[in-house]
């Protein structure tokens, strides 16, 4: 297979808190229009290793290529100019600024023209079908909302390659399938997901590959088609 079909690849990627080793010598890729789910129990070392790709920690050792290129990513702000969006299970917005507020504010530095904001926000809602409303204040709104305005941001900001942590720890069924609509929607149009979970049902319905973490190692990697629950846990 040809580099460039791969959105992100780790080659020995080594993470560690002083003596604590919270991934040893992992590599592991995800593939263009793709949801790689990355399973493993509380501990292996998952959000540390999705850390790295955003740009939060630093690895001390191994490489992380974008597309075929080896790159640096030593920001989030760095990762974001690389198309690497990731939300988190904590949601960062201000409760008091709508929607649309809240997306040119992550925009960081000057000022902005909250109007045309509106206007690309809006786009972006019609293309994927996101039930948000921009003017709407964030302290107004379900928490799948505040997910949805989450990755909007992200999506605005150009990126290409969502991180979800943990996205549906926080939502009701229901929620959790329309979000499943929404990650599905974003492959179709060539985005690639990877999503942290430990929820088997989740990971069997919505990822085309699992990741499996143990103890910061990485396990090994299998088709969603090719497994089972048993075969996973």
């Amino acid at each position: 297979m040809a580099q460039t079909e791969y959105a992100v690849r780790l080659q020995h990627v080594t993470k560690t808190f002083g003596p604590v080793v919270a991934n040893k010598d992992v590599s592991l890729s995800v593939r263009r229009g793709e949801i790689l789910a990355l399973l493993g129990e509380n501990g292996s070392g998952k959000t540390t290793l999705m850390n790295m790709i955003a740009g939060i920690y630093y690895p001390d050792e191994g490489e992380i290529y974008v597309g075929d290129k080896a790159v640096t990513i030593r920001s989030p702000r760095d990762a974001l100019d690389l198309g690497i969006g990731m939300i988190h299970q904590h949601f960062k917005l201000v409760d008091v600024f709508t929607a649309t507020e809240n997306i040119a504010l992550s925009m960081g530095g000057g000022r902005f023209d909250l109007k045309k904001v509106h206007e690309k926000a809006r786009a972006i809602c019609e293309k994927y079908q996101f039930a948000l409303d921009l003017d709407q204040k964030v302290y107004e709104m379900s928490v799948s909302q505040k997910q949805t305005l989450e990755i909007v941001k992200v999506l605005y900001r150009g990126a290409d390659i969502l991180i979800l942590d943990e996205p549906t720890a926080v939502l009701t069924p229901q929620e959790i399938d329309e979000l499943m609509e929404i990650m599905r929607s974003l492959t179709k149009e060539g985005k690639s997901i990877l999503f942290i979970s430990h929820k088997l049902n989740e990971i069997m319905a919505v990822a085309d590959r699992v990741t499996v973490l143990r103890k910061g190692r990485y396990v090994g990697t299998v088709n969603t088609c090719d497994t089972n629950k048993q075969e996973l846990s």
